[in-house]
């Protein structure tokens, strides 16, 4: 059991996760701020095929909808650009 003692602690507001066992070709995106959700798509093309899985109940309005969405695509995107800007460092220090 997890007790907090008068601490806020700060989640970042999306987190990657994957279930490479079950779905190898799946990645997730998840919102951790309200409204809370779970983006889920090919790890290949994120863009065009995607499910979004609502943990706290869905916004009525679309364009909040497609905000939150463009999000998650832009963090996605700094993420993968994160990573390889990390190999490339890696593979400098190698040489």
């Amino acid at each position: 059991m997890f007790l907090q003692l008068n601490k806020k602690i700060m989640l970042p507001k999306f987190l990657l996760a994957d279930n490479s066992q079950e779905s190898p070709d799946t990645i997730y995106v998840v919102h951790t701020e309200e409204p809370k959700f779970i983006v889920e798509s090919d790890i290949e093309d994120f863009w065009s095929n995607q499910e979004i899985h609502w943990i706290s109940e869905a916004p009525e309005s679309s364009e909040l909808i497609k905000s939150l969405l463009e999000e998650a695509e832009n963090f996605l995107e700094d993420e993968f650009e994160n990573q390889e800007d990390l190999y490339d460092e890696e593979d400098d220090d190698e040489v």
